[in-house]
Parts: C-alpha cells; sequence; structure tokens
C-alpha cells in the first residue's frame, strides 16, 4: 500500500474539517455543559451532585450502586471522546475511523491483544465488584442515549458510539496496565540486530539503562505509537507522605504528581464521591470507575510506576510448528476494503515479532548479515493472566488504615506501581503492589530469553511477598522510579530510573521537620537537577583535554554561559540552553550518529558519558569537545533562553491530521524542566526546537488533619469536550503553580462547589408499554 493511499483516508477527514460544519467550533459556558448532563439516570434513588467552576463534581449517593451509575454517567459525559478512543485502540478498531493509514497500528493491538483476559475476569468477579461495574456501565450508556449532541469527535468521524459492556471496561484496565518493559523493547529490539549488541546489553544492563520517554525523535508512526505506550502505561511520577513528626500541621501530608503524556484532553479526571461506605476525592483515569490516587477520611495514597518486569519475551523460533498456532483477523477500513491480517500464537503467549509497530522488524539489517534469518519472539505478560485490579483498587478507596490497605494491594498485578500511604493518625509507609514471575536472581544474559525460560512464571509473586515499609524512622517515604530501596525476594526490574528526582525529593523532605503543603506546591515546580553541576564540570574537563585552550568568540560565550550554569532548567535560563546544546553534539561529534543509539536508548546516560570520558583516548575527547562546542554555539546565538527551543505543546491527538492539524493544537510556549528535574519535562537529546511529550501532567497534595485541605491541578483542563471553557483553563494554574481545592465534608462541598444539581431515577416504564400492545 503506497504512502498516498495510507494517507487517502486522513485526508478526507481533513477536507471535511476544512469545508463542512466543523470548521466553526463553538465556545461552551460551564452552564451550557451543565445543562447538558442528563437529569434521570437508572438509580435507586436520587444522586446529588455538586460541581465547582472548573466542572469537577462531588457526586453524593445513598448506594454504592447509585454512585457507580453517576460516575458512568459523569465519565461519558466528561470524557466520551477520549474513552470510546481507549474502546477502540484496545480492541484494534482504529482503521474503522482512521482508514487504512490505521492497519498496521491495529494489526500490532490485535496481536498484543488487550482484551485476552477480559472474559475470564468478568466471569471471576465478587458479586459486589459486578454490581459496581455493571451499575458504571449503565450510567455510562444512559449518558450516551439521552445526549443531545455528540463531541466534535464523533462527528467528524460519523460515528456513533456503540453500548458499553463490563468486559470492554474490563479491557480497558488492561490498556491502563501497559507495562513499561514494551518502551524498553522498543527502543533496543532494533539494537539487538547490531553486531555488537552483546557489548551494548552488557553495557546497558550495568548501567541499568532503560529509553528516555522522550517522545522527540523518530517518525511520525513511532511518535504516535510512542504517544501511545506513554499516555496509557504509567511509567513515571514521583510521589511521597511525610509523617505527622515532620509536618508543621499536625498530620500526615501527601504530594503526588504523576507523570504521562502531555495531551489534551488530559489523561486524568478529578472527582469526589460519597456513599455509606466510604468519601474519597482523588483523580481516576476515563473509562475506569475506581481512583488511582487519592485519600478519603482516614487514608490517603498515590504511587509510581515500579518499572517491573513485569513481561518477558521468548525466543520461540526452534519451537516445532504444532506448538504454533494462527488465526486471521478482518480488520474493518473505513473507506476501504477490509484486510485480513495473521496472528500467531504459542504456549508463551502471542508471537509480537509479527507486530509492525512493536519490536522494530521493519528496521532489521543493521549490523548483520542479510541471510540472518528474523527470529520469532513471543511475549508473556502478567496482564494476559487473571488478576482483579477494580477488587483491589475499591478495596484501597474503602481501606481504614495500613492493614487494610495492604490487604487490598495484595489483588493487584499491573501495572505494578511503588505505593506511598498516610493515614489520618500521622503514620506513613510504602508498599510494592505487583504480581512478578519467580525469576532466579541476577540479570538475564539476553534481552531475550530461551523457550524454557516460561518455567519462572509457574508460581508468582504477590505484593505480600515483597518489601514493605511502616513508619519508617526517616518520618518520610518518596518514590521517583528508582530501584526499590529494600531487597525484594526475586528481581522486580532490570532497568530504573536514575536517583535524581528521587534524591532531590528525599533531600528537601529531610531537610525540614515543618513541612507544609506550600513546600509540596513549590517541589512540585521544582526544575533542580542534582547531578547537574558535577555533569557541567565532566564536560567543560573535555574541553581541557589534549591541552587546548578556552574557546573564544560565539564559542566562548557558550562556554562561558555553561560554566556560570547554576544547575536548574528554568525556561529563562542561557545555562541549561547552553549544557543541553554542547551534550548533544559533543556525543555526536564523541560517537557520530550510529553511535549516538546507545545514549537515545538510555534512561541512565550520565553513567554512560562518565565511562566515555575516563576510557576513550584524551585526544579524541578533546577534539569531540571543541567540535561540539562550535557546532552547539550556531544554534545558542539564535536563541535567547532554554524555552526557546523546550516548549510546552497541548494538542489533541487529532492534531497529527494534515492541513488541519493546528485547530487541534491549543498552547505552544516555553516551559522549565527536564528528563530528571521534580518538575518532569521530558526530551530526547536534541540539538533544535523540541516538544516535550511526557512529564508531569497533574498534580495532588492531600493534609490528612485537615479533611477539606486537599488540592488538585490538572495540565489542561477537566472537560473533553472541544469548545467548552473547562477544556484547558487549568493550564494558566499549572504554569503558575495554583490549585484547586478538593474538599471531603459535606458542609465545604456546598460551600465551593456552588454549581448544584439533583439527578432521579428514571421513570418506570409503564406496564402497558413494557408488555406491548398484544399481552
Amino acid at each position: 500500500m503506497s504512502p498516498w493511499q495510507r494517507s487517502g483516508g486522513l485526508l478526507r477527514l481533513a477536507a471535511r474539517i476544512a469545508t463542512g460544519s466543523l470548521a466553526r467550533r463553538r465556545r461552551c459556558s460551564l452552564p451550557e455543559r451543565l445543562g447538558a448532563f442528563p437529569r434521570r439516570l437508572p438509580l435507586e434513588s436520587g444522586v446529588r451532585i455538586n460541581w465547582n467552576d472548573r466542572q469537577i463534581p462531588f457526586v453524593e449517593a445513598a448506594s454504592e450502586a447509585d454512585l457507580a451509575v453517576a460516575l458512568g454517567a459523569l465519565q461519558g459525559h466528561l470524557r466520551l471522546a477520549q474513552i470510546e478512543i481507549m474502546r477502540l485502540i484496545a480492541y484494534g478498531r482504529l482503521s474503522e475511523v482512521l482508514g487504512s493509514a490505521a492497519v498496521d497500528l491495529d494489526h500490532t493491538l490485535r496481536i498484543v491483544d488487550f482484551p485476552r483476559a477480559a472474559p475470564r475476569l468478568e466471569a471471576q468477579l465478587p458479586e459486589a465488584t459486578r454490581r459496581w461495574l455493571e451499575s458504571y456501565v449503565a450510567g455510562l450508556n444512559s449518558a450516551i442515549e439521552q445526549a443531545r449532541e455528540l463531541p466534535e469527535e464523533f462527528r467528524l468521524f460519523g460515528v456513533r458510539p456503540e453500548p458499553w459492556r463490563v468486559e470492554q471496561v474490563l479491557a480497558i484496565s488492561r490498556l491502563a496496565a501497559l507495562d513499561f518493559s514494551w518502551r524498553v523493547w522498543r527502543r533496543l529490539l532494533p539494537l539487538r540486530e547490531r553486531s555488537d549488541w552483546s557489548d551494548l546489553w552488557q553495557r546497558m544492563a550495568t548501567a541499568e539503562a532503560a529509553p528516555v520517554p522522550s517522545l522527540a525523535g523518530g517518525s511520525g508512526v513511532e511518535r504516535a505509537i510512542d504517544q501511545l505506550w506513554a499516555g496509557l502505561g504509567r511509567s513515571g511520577s514521583n510521589a511521597a507522605a511525610i509523617s505527622a513528626a515532620r509536618s508543621a500541621t499536625g498530620g500526615a501530608l501527601l504530594t503526588s504528581d504523576p507523570h504521562l503524556s502531555i495531551m489534551a484532553p488530559n489523561t486524568w479526571l478529578a472527582v469526589g464521591l460519597a456513599a455509606p461506605s466510604f468519601r474519597i476525592v482523588g483523580l481516576m483515569i476515563p473509562g475506569l470507575p475506581v481512583m488511582a490516587l487519592g485519600r478519603n477520611e482516614h487514608i490517603a495514597w498515590s504511587g509510581t510506576s515500579l518499572h517491573a518486569a513485569s513481561s518477558d519475551l521468548f525466543d520461540v523460533t526452534d519451537l516445532p510448528a504444532d506448538a504454533i498456532a494462527e488465526r486471521s483477523e478482518r480488520i474493518g477500513v473505513r473507506w476501504g476494503a477490509d484486510q485480513e491480517r495473521r496472528v500467531r500464537e504459542s504456549e508463551h503467549g502471542p508471537i509480537v515479532s509479527d507486530a509492525p509497530l512493536l519490536t522494530g522488524r521493519r528496521k532489521r539489517g543493521r549490523g548483520r548479515a542479510a541471510a540472518d534469518s528474523p527470529r520469532d519472539l513471543a511475549l508473556t505478560w502478567i496482564g494476559h493472566q487473571d488478576s482483579d485490579e477494580v477488587s483491589a483498587m475499591l478495596g484501597m478507596m474503602r481501606a481504614r488504615n495500613w492493614a487494610e490497605f495492604t490487604e487490598a494491594i495484595d489483588g493487584f498485578a499491573a501495572p505494578a506501581q511503588n505505593l506511598v500511604f498516610a493515614d489520618a493518625e500521622g503514620r506513613v509507609g510504602q508498599a510494592m503492589a505487583a504480581h512478578l514471575p519467580r525469576r532466579p536472581p541476577g540479570r538475564p544474559d539476553d534481552l531475550v530469553l530461551p523457550p524454557d525460560a516460561l518455567s519462572n512464571w509457574r508460581e508468582r509473586v504477590r505484593a505480600r511477598d515483597l518489601p514493605r515499609r511502616f513508619e519508617p524512622e526517616a518520618g518520610f517515604v518518596a518514590s521517583a522510579n528508582n530501584r526499590p530501596i529494600d531487597d525484594p525476594p526475586v528481581p522486580v526490574g532490570f532497568f530504573f530510573s536514575p536517583d535524581e528526582r528521587v534524591r532531590r525529593l528525599s533531600e528537601a523532605l529531610a531537610a525540614r521537620g515543618d513541612l507544609q503543603l506550600a513546600d509540596l506546591r513549590h517541589l512540585h515546580r521544582d526544575v533542580a537537577m542534582p547531578s547537574a553541576p558535577a555533569i557541567r564540570d565532566l564536560l567543560l574537563l573535555a574541553l581541557e583535554a589534549g591541552g587546548a585552550g578556552t574557546p573564544d568568540g560565539r564559542s566562548g560565550e557558550l562556554v562561558r554561559c555553561l560554566r556560570e550554569w547554576n544547575g536548574l532548567h528554568s525556561a529563562d535560563s542561557r545555562g541549561a540552553l547552553a549544557f543541553e546544546l554542547f551534550l548533544y553534539h559533543f556525543l555526536h561529534s564523541l560517537h557520530g550518529e550510529d553511535g549516538m543509539a546507545l545514549y537515545r536508548g538510555s534512561l541512565q546516560p550520565w553513567e554512560l558519558l562518565r565511562e566515555d570520558v575516563s576510557t576513550l583516548p584524551e585526544e579524541r575527547i578533546g577534539q569531540a569537545a571543541r567540535r561540539a562546542a562550535a557546532r552547539a554555539a550556531r544554534t545558542f546565538a539564535r536563541h535567547g533562553n532554554w524555552g526557546d527551543l523546550h516548549r510546552l505543546v497541548l494538542s489533541h491527538p487529532l492534531s497529527a491530521l494534515p492541513l488541519v492539524g493546528r485547530r487541534y493544537r491549543f498552547c505552544d510556549r516555553p516551559v522549565g524542566g527536564s528528563n530528571e528535574t521534580l518538575m518532569k519535562t521530558a526530551h530526547g537529546l536534541s540539538s533544535g526546537r523540541h516538544r516535550v511529550g511526557f512529564g508531569a501532567n497533574a498534580r495532588f497534595l492531600a493534609d490528612l488533619g485537615q479533611p477539606d485541605e486537599n488540592y488538585v491541578v490538572l495540565l489542561g483542563g477537566q472537560d473533553g469536550w472541544l469548545g467548552s471553557t473547562t477544556f484547558d483553563d487549568q493550564l494558566p494554574a499549572w504554569e503558575r503553580g495554583e490549585y484547586a481545592r478538593l474538599p471531603l465534608t459535606r458542609e465545604c462541598v456546598r460551600a465551593e462547589f456552588r454549581h448544584e444539581m439533583q439527578i432521579e431515577p428514571e421513570a418506570p416504564t409503564p406496564a402497558s408499554a413494557k408488555d406491548g400492545p398484544d399481552a
């Protein structure tokens, strides 16, 4: 299929926007949006919803079933298009709306098969969880049925949402559990085709290197796939809990800023919920009726990705032919004929090396003989096995203490999390929530395992088997995707983030015994990287290697700014600009484009840099540094500061459309931060202007001593309705470090969430209408 054929559907969509009624987007006020919410739902009794000016709801119901119905309706009201897109992704049906351009992506998704376990999971649900999910689905479907107007995305694609089922919600939960390991593989598998792979693997494994989640480089298709992985998998975040002994307020404190794709609508929803069994506020993922992080009247919790090895890749090439099953998947294609694609499976799982966009098979051949035949790689993933995260998270929402909390997380398998906890008595704790295979100790010899290593998966290690801490002597717990401090009984993972963020966070928390929420707000916007001064000095030392003098002219100005840099990646920093430009050109001059692959594939580039500077010939280091200074100086002279290159671009996925994509871009402005600052704004090694694709996209704070002292801000807004005044209204607040309060008590909710509505049960269908005219 030619590129013109693949892009034809996207061009049709662009023309539909440019020439049709969608070309004129109407601004929609908060009263208009609230007026569109259904006033009758399939309830047992009435439900009360209070909304604040950001369109954040607090729902009060007389039963959990009614609460779930209202939650389904409000998620449908706020994020219907986003939820529908997630369903299409989970089931590999994007081609039905995007045309042939999405066929390779759908083929990849059909192979990965996110819904694989969903039918089994639904059959095994406890009755209380089943009723919660059925009620949520009833509310979501009622919102769809009663919608007076569908979101712009549906009108653009000319489709209507189908009714939802519980099984599909469970499939979405598996999509949201997308494994961190897969992002590692996407970067490393192409390198595995090189003749020097063994050396590369050893070097990366020693440094615990892993792919930088930058989303900045590669082709459009590669960026789209990376955006998908970053947006759905929980691969980053900072979180900490501070005991009452270190708090100025007398209550334990909790801080959280999850790191996901920077996009609009935001990947989080802020919500308050109340039923007789709990009152809770926090953040949830649209499409899932559970709180991912938040607080109730007794406890608060958040988490970061554990970077666990929840998957393995197996080389099944040499298995007998009858060990591989094959089926054909029919992919519906808008504006074209349906396509048949092959999907193969083994005892080890789906053969993911057949997936066009997961393993990089299309890039084969680099550094190896063309006669080398492709290997068949199968995926074993914990998400294809049985576990019940919905019940686990409902248990966390209801928990009143550490014992109930840790009991609940024992059923949580994926995505693996490092959870922080605080309670109303002022205590804090930390625990891992994961199910992992019982692997042998040590690192594997290769990224891909032999088939007999599947025996590691015959027994699982659960949360109760993993280390946890309660009431630590330090008076706080902190997590930032770093290697777990305590030794687990099995290898948890092999690729962790550097200690930059957890070190900065821990040092700040340990420095004071009178911490307040204001201090935690400041840390949310912190742009210091602890190792930056040492790395700067290493680069300056490289310039002096070989006995050359200090550069002058434009190079001299760059070196001066680098030497005077304070280590902060502020948007207005000249030093940060000099640092990033010089670093890129130094590595490129030292290794060339081919050698840059190792650095681009690493989350621990500083360790690799230190090794290079200490082991490579001094003359080579000096020559590379002087070339780098000259090249970097040219870009440096054209830009005023780091923010000129480092851009916060808030855009909808439809911004990728040709011709009219600008319609779906909502801001392009300078931003501070970097890959390993607490205010994470990730980027790849770059020599020019780039957009932040991944980073801190929400912030949450709670004071357990005060039930109403909970605060939230989203990078963007609460509403997913294009044109709504609350679509991106929180962006200025996020930039200024401001928050909206999320109170817990009924009195404060009703005082501050001033837009009130009463939702009544649907009128019963008259018996005559129910029975029909011939009854």
